[in-house]
């Protein structure tokens, strides 16, 4: 019987993420995304404006379908850069997106708190 790692379950919920994203699974998103997630994203005048999306938002996109259009080339490259204890901060590569996550271990497993990201 092998045991499941910090690491592996890290992995779990940034692939729940990334492939929940790319195949328009609302359900493996919902699981992988803490409820008070806020993502951002550099505002497109590159000043002090950010772009913020919510659990709430990203599942709903994430169930109309937005992540199957950029889904082509399905390589993940996910690279953990820390764990300390309950907190974890991940590099997540993909051909569309560049995303930093940082993640808290919570009664339900690991959860994606912040993400900021930027298109490749």
């Amino acid at each position: 019987m092998s045991t499941v790692t910090e690491q592996e379950l890290i992995t779990r919920a940034v692939l729940d993420y990334m492939e929940g994203w790319f195949d328009g699974d609302a359900a493996r998103m919902e699981r992988a995304v803490h409820r008070d997630l806020v993502k951002r994203r550099p505002g497109e005048d590159q000043a002090a404006s950010l772009g913020v999306t919510t659990a709430e938002r990203m599942v709903e996109l994430t169930m109309r379908g937005e992540g199957k259009v950029v889904a082509a080339d399905r390589r993940i490259d996910v690279e953990i850069d820390d764990v300390h204890e309950d907190i974890a901060s991940v590099t997540v590569r993909t051909t569309p997106y560049h995303e930093y996550l940082h993640l808290v271990r919570t009664h339900d497993g690991w959860k994606i708190a912040n993400v900021l990201w930027r298109p490749t």
